[in-house]
């Protein structure tokens, strides 16, 4: 059974995945309403990933006996002042979420939670993944590169470029 602590953070988490496909959405929206047709797709993807995301918690409680609650999540709004912003602010909503998932480590250890040790690691070296993707980000627009020609550069699933 899991402690009352870590399936608390683990049902907030809930939330802040449904919070972050929201917020993918909103940069999705603010690329495409600029043609960008590619920035737009890699983050219509990472909100989707985020949605499944969520529901890997949710089958991970329901498999260990819990309903969890489902919390609200954040609105998102495409009111980005530039790319930069945009991405800048992926990349910080990704260390966000690695540093949340670090805290339910500590929880899940001083608990002897060690059923959900497995599922902590695989959201930990899931966010290795995200937060050297948004940073290749951060890095492609502070290039200079033309945003339109930057998206040959985009980072795919599993690290590889889009244009390889």
């Amino acid at each position: 059974m899991l402690s009352q602590e870590l399936t608390q953070a683990l049902e907030a988490q809930i939330g802040h995945e449904f919070s972050a496909h929201n917020h993918y959405l909103a940069i999705a929206v603010y690329f495409e309403s600029r043609s960008l047709d590619g920035w737009a797709a890699f983050f219509f993807a990472q909100a989707e990933e985020e949605r499944a995301h969520a529901m890997k918690i949710v089958r991970f409680l329901l498999d260990n006996d819990v309903a969890p609650r489902i919390p609200e999540a954040r609105a998102a709004a495409p009111d980005f002042e530039s790319a930069l912003e945009a991405v800048r602010s992926a990349l910080e909503a990704e260390r966000s979420v690695t540093a949340q998932f670090e805290r339910m480590m500590e929880i899940a250890l001083k608990a002897q939670d060690f059923r959900a040790v497995p599922l902590i690691e695989w959201f930990l070296n899931e966010q290795i993944e995200e937060e050297s993707s948004m940073q290749k980000l951060v890095d492609l627009v502070e290039s200079g590169l033309n945003l339109f020609q930057a998206q040959s550069f985009l980072p795919a699933r599993g690290g590889e470029e889009a244009g390889a």
